[in-house]
């Protein structure tokens, strides 16, 4: 195909992880499991935060969004590519690739917004704790909620438009399972300058700042731990917040490594392959994350199960 306008383009390819037949079947298996597991794991925690009074508290309305992004965030890709394994096709269309890149960039900006906000609770549950309920009331956390979703909707749109004033020549060819930004700039016979810029630029603001914003957050919670004279009190301190720091660990982690891998080679599937820890495995470990090193999560479930009485009393914190 000839460089030109590009709403000419019918279909990209996307090649996905593995272009043998043979795995096809072990692929589709494997991401069908992990969706599900993400999607029931997810709901699962915004049912057991909904159902409990006890859990109506800023952390856990932050931890129900994030649940929720989740599932959207995955549902953006996996099916997608399940269908198209399924059905032994690999492409997507011109305006079904915007789409995806539309909110895939979307939920992933919510991803960091709202890693940055719980961050943010837990520094003032620490740090300023006689002040907690004034400062987190919930006008603030709807506002902080509403924020992220004003800031990431207008990212993913301002990218997706900048797509659409590019042009494709004949190499139509993602290697990948679904509309990377990155790739769909690579593909690009017009200049692309102006949409790198905007794609750097976009992810030191979606990115940079937020992660910056974390590590502030907890510098001042590690100060203040270690201000505190006794070692429960530390542990107790410390506990509170360990269940968010080991996801914001994995999710800047595995995105760190996307990036690094796609600079390195972008012809490759290398970056699909390591792309799956942050688009696929992070979202499906947060729920088992939170579940089991939050006692109050544990007997939530428990409860929405059947499985425990209402004789234990009001929940502690874990």
């Amino acid at each position: 195909m000839e460089p030109g306008n590009n709403t000419q383009i019918p279909e990209f390819l996307l090649l996905g992880l593995s272009e043998g037949p043979e795995l096809q079947p072990l692929i589709f298996g494997l991401f069908l499991s992990m969706y599900l597991i993400t999607v029931f794991g997810n709901l699962l925690i915004i049912l057991a935060v909904s159902a409990e009074c006890h859990l109506h508290t800023p952390m856990y309305f932050f931890l129900s969004n994030l649940s929720f992004v989740d599932i959207c965030f995955t549902s953006t890709t996996i099916p997608k590519m399940l269908e198209n394994i399924q059905t032994q096709r690999k492409v997507i269309t011109y305006e079904g690739c915007i789409i995806q890149v539309y909110f895939y960039l979307l939920f992933a900006g919510l991803d960091n917004f709202l890693l940055t906000v719980m961050a943010y609770d837990r520094y003032v549950a620490i740090c300023h704790p006689l002040q907690y309920t004034v400062i987190m009331n919930p006008w603030v956390c709807a506002l902080l909620v509403l924020v992220s979703w004003v800031l990431s909707s207008m990212y993913s749109l301002l990218q997706s438009l900048m797509i659409l004033r590019l042009s494709f020549c004949s190499d139509l060819e993602i290697h990948h399972f679904f509309c990377e930004i990155t790739w769909l700039i690579q593909l690009a016979c017009s200049d692309p300058f102006l949409n790198n810029m905007v794609v750097y630029f976009g992810s030191v603001i979606i990115g940079g700042v937020p992660l910056a914003g974390i590590l502030y957050s907890y510098s001042k919670i590690v100060f203040s731990i270690c201000g505190i004279s006794s070692a429960q009190g530390q542990y107790k301190a410390f506990s509170t917040c360990a269940s968010h720091l080991s996801v914001v660990s994995l999710f800047y982690c595995s995105a760190l490594g996307v990036y690094l891998s796609f600079t390195a080679t972008y012809r490759s599937q290398a970056s699909a392959i390591v792309s799956v820890m942050y688009t696929v495995v992070t979202p499906m470990l947060n729920p088992f994350i939170y579940s089991l090193r939050n006692k109050d999560i544990k007997r939530a479930l428990k409860r929405l199960f059947g499985m425990e009485t209402f004789r234990k009393g009001p929940f502690t914190s874990g």
